[in-house]
């Protein structure tokens, strides 16, 4: 069964920086659009940002500038390198990918959600 792993929340200081990691734990799944949303507490999950397999990023309005998506393809891994955080960033973050086999078909998965806190 895929499953994806998150890794890199914590609890940070206003300004200050984490990065966040994403993999797929099993091997033999292409990746295609992989991504980050996030969802603070009495919030609907809100998309943070996605990039495609060709590498092209999109993000939302309130991070552009100081968040910066990344992946590694050949590793199924996604990252979220997070700067200028701010309280309002205080979340749990989610990380979802479309993954594909030739047995399966593309498939939708999320990961279980990693703390992310701004608080001085």
């Amino acid at each position: 069964q895929v499953q994806l792993v998150e890794s890199g929340g914590g609890l940070v200081q206003p300004g200050g920086s984490l990065r966040l990691s994403c993999a797929a734990s099993t091997s033999g799944f292409t990746s295609y659009t992989m991504g980050w949303y996030r969802q603070a507490p009495g919030k609907r999950r809100e998309l943070v940002a996605t990039i495609t397999r060709g590498g092209a990023p999109h993000y939302a309005d309130s991070v552009k500038g100081r968040f910066t998506i990344s992946r590694d393809t050949a590793k199924n891994t996604v990252y979220l390198q997070t700067n200028s955080l701010r309280p309002e960033d205080t979340a749990v973050y989610f990380c979802n990918a479309d993954l594909g086999s030739y047995a399966t078909g593309v498939k939708n998965y999320w990961g279980q959600g990693t703390q992310v806190t701004v608080s001085s």
